[in-house]
């Protein structure tokens, strides 16, 4: 399978939204507090809430290790999804994994009644990450730790694994492990609705399903 068929003219919208998100992170730097306080996804119950965060948040981080490894995967990843399915799709993929990390993360609080700033643009990222192993499922990919050599759909149900197990476990607090499903899970639908969902052949009346 071609990875770029679908884009013959590359519009590098990952690159503008890698350079949004270091904006935001340059701000933060000068005053974190106003930051969080404003642009940070906060509960509606909270008197910090704005109608504007569930979209401002995934632009922002938390720490210099936090923005580096998701601007890395978002060039990487990004870059190749992006090419396959657009500029348009793309900015739409970002987007809704980021408002469907939202809403995971709003629903655990209300859940657990624990109401505090969610930021990072980690939703949109696994959402990504997500579409790319379906894309592109046999994609050979290796990690930096350990250095091991997966298919691309077999490192995302890998982490999709480990964020579900700390999620319900609460091993590592302070991430906000459901956000990173909710956008894994909007990731995976989006690109079965656009390209894996059987399409309905009108001329002989039945479904047939197209292999890209």
């Amino acid at each position: 399978m071609p990875y770029y068929q679908q884009d013959t003219q590359s519009r590098p919208i990952t690159y503008h939204l890698i350079i949004v998100n270091v904006i935001f992170f340059l701000a933060t730097l000068i005053n974190e507090n106003f930051m969080i306080a404003n642009f940070g996804l906060w509960h509606p119950h909270s008197p910090y809430f704005k109608v504007w965060q569930p979209l401002s948040y995934m632009f922002m981080h938390g720490g210099f290790w936090h923005i580096l490894f998701n601007m890395y995967s978002l060039w990487i990843f990004g870059m190749a999804v992006e090419r396959f399915i657009g500029a348009r799709k793309f900015l739409i993929l970002y987007f809704a994994t980021g408002l469907g990390a939202a809403a995971a993360q709003l629903a655990v609080q209300s859940f657990t009644g624990l109401y505090y700033p969610t930021v990072g643009a980690s939703g949109c990222v696994y959402g990504i990450i997500v579409a790319f192993a379906v894309l592109f499922p046999q994609t050979q990919l290796t990690l930096i730790f350990p250095p091991v050599t997966l298919s691309a759909k077999m490192m995302a149900i890998i982490f999709i694994g480990i964020e579900l197990f700390l999620g319900i476990t609460g091993t590592q607090e302070g991430v906000a492990h459901f956000a990173h499903l909710g956008g894994a899970l909007i990731g995976w639908l989006l690109i079965w609705w656009w390209y894996k969902k059987p399409k309905r052949n009108k001329h002989e009346n039945h479904y047939v399903h197209y292999d890209y």
